[in-house]
């Protein structure tokens, strides 16, 4: 069975293209191009002593963000996108030491798939918290467990211009880092897509090798660089 024009792949590249812009990245690849939103926050710098007198600095666990597209094995890619380059595609951003992504994408035959891996870091732990607190909006979240300090899970199912397309995000919170996978994939030739339980797992899979990798990017103190 052939595969399917690459112009069709379009329709479900698009919701996580958009949503990836709406938080400040622009995906340079050839089939979408967005304009990344103006990053709100400076750039973290390293914890400096307090303004006031008996003033506590704010807790940092991670000083940048680590290199997203070394987060996953080779295996968890080829797993998750079958037929994709497993080096990723790093995803340009407003400002990388802020925050940083890589994806991957593939179409085999007529499944295709999406996946995304980004890491944002907030100038102090309690705020990363505060975010996290904060939710994903309207969307039904539900929390994983053994992720970080905390983690959730969200999924849905688009369709558009009768082609449905499935996604799962995982959000998780280490320290003042937030980490967030995105998995998608539709079936060009049922119309269809794959089923809730296999984006969510996906999903699952990608966040765990991911948020297993930040422990390489800690220096001899115990902090992350």
């Amino acid at each position: 069975m052939g595969s399917l024009p690459l112009p069709v792949t379009l329709t479900a590249r698009l919701l996580p293209v958009a949503v990836l812009a709406c938080a400040g990245w622009a995906y340079s690849g050839p089939m979408a191009e967005q304009s990344a939103s103006k990053d709100s926050e400076s750039a973290p710098q390293s914890s400096s002593a307090p303004d006031e007198p008996g003033k506590a600095v704010a807790s940092k666990t991670f000083a940048k963000p680590p290199a997203p597209c070394e987060s996953l094995p080779k295996s968890t890619v080829t797993s998750l996108v079958p037929d994709a380059k497993t080096a990723g595609k790093e995803l340009s951003a407003t400002d990388e030491s802020v925050r940083r992504g890589c994806s991957w994408s593939a179409l085999k035959g007529y499944d295709y798939r999406w996946l995304d891996v980004s890491f944002e870091v907030k100038d102090s732990d309690d705020l990363a918290k505060k975010v996290f607190a904060n939710g994903d909006g309207e969307k039904r979240t539900s929390p994983l467990k053994g992720l970080g300090d905390e983690a959730r899970v969200t999924s849905s199912l688009t369709t558009k211009d009768k082609q449905d397309t499935r996604e799962s995000v995982v959000t998780v919170r280490a320290g003042n880092l937030l980490l967030t996978v995105t998995y998608n994939g539709s079936d060009f030739g049922s119309k269809g897509a794959p089923s809730n339980d296999t984006v969510i797992r996906g999903a699952r899979k990608a966040a765990g090798d991911a948020a297993a990798s930040l422990g390489s990017v800690k220096d001899s103190s115990g902090k992350a660089s």
